[in-house]
């Protein structure tokens, strides 16, 4: 009688023994920190377009303001032509610093936000991980120019049905859409360096009502710096949205600009922000 075959030797499927193992034996690799800036950016962007993509409301309700400015304030101005801008029609001439104050409107309240993450608990949660507080910063600013880019798009159009005669390069629609997010993220970086000094949603509220204005009123949004009083001009020189309509308005309507010196100045301004928001996002959750 012949004996019974032997069974076959058990093979494990892994053919590397030890790898599936590997995570278990030893903590994975954290990622470098030039690696976790830009994840924690499209992190931040992406949940800013779910938001706007589940509630629209805000876009609607703040297009209303821009279009006053543009239907009203720009028509009228255009027929007294009560302002020099250089044979441009002035509602075409305006549209640029409306685009920028709307941009400007949206992120200079962004520390609101932050104050409600540290008032619900969530910023605690975020600032005991491994990511470094210039990323969350840099993630929420960026963020902030999302949402302006967006209300831009909105003004955009808006100016676009009343006749105002845009370019639609899409080169120059780019150097737009890095101006927007530039100069947004300063402003939300300002919105945020105050937030981490008075810490409280009440009076950042109060402070962002009385910046807002004289930062539109002093920049060259509604007339040429030409026809400012010296005290202005020199108000209009430090004062980063003039640099950014200035973009605007040479990349849009194809006017005189200094985009070199326009974009450099929005680039180190938002460099500063991000510095100083940073510095100061610890004392917000003390």
């Amino acid at each position: 009688m012949s004996a019974a075959p032997a069974a076959p030797r058990a093979v494990s499927a892994d053919r590397t023994p030890g790898r599936g193992t590997d995570l278990l034996l030893s903590p994975p690799v954290p990622r470098a920190g030039w690696r976790l800036l830009p994840a924690r950016v499209v992190a931040m962007c992406a949940v800013e377009l779910q938001k706007l993509r589940h509630d629209r409301t805000e876009l609607y309700t703040r297009a209303v303001q821009p279009a006053l400015w543009l239907l009203i304030f720009g028509q009228t101005f255009t027929r007294i032509r009560a302002i020099p801008t250089g044979g441009v029609p002035y509602i075409d001439f305006m549209a640029p610093g409306i685009i920028a104050q709307s941009a400007m409107f949206i992120a200079i309240f962004y520390g609101i936000q932050i104050i409600w993450e540290r008032d619900a608990g969530i910023l605690n949660k975020l600032l005991v991980t491994p990511t470094p507080r210039s990323a969350l910063i840099t993630g929420k600013a960026f963020a902030a120019g999302v949402k302006s880019l967006v209300q831009a798009i909105v003004v955009i159009v808006i100016a676009a049905v009343l006749g105002v005669a845009l370019t639609w390069n899409p080169l120059k629609l780019l150097g737009v859409a890095a101006a927007v997010v530039l100069a947004s993220v300063f402003f939300s970086c300002l919105s945020m360096t105050i937030a981490g000094i008075v810490l409280s949603r009440d009076r950042l509220m109060g402070f962002g009502q009385a910046i807002t204005m004289p930062l539109f009123f002093g920049s060259n949004a509604l007339y040429p710096v030409s026809v400012m009083p010296g005290w202005l001009q020199a108000v209009s020189k430090v004062n980063p949205l003039s640099y950014q309509v200035d973009a605007l308005r040479g990349l849009l309507l194809g006017t005189p600009a200094h985009l070199g010196a326009d974009f450099a100045v929005l680039a180190v301004a938002a460099a500063l922000g991000i510095t100083a928001a940073s510095s100061l996002l610890g004392r917000l959750a003390r």
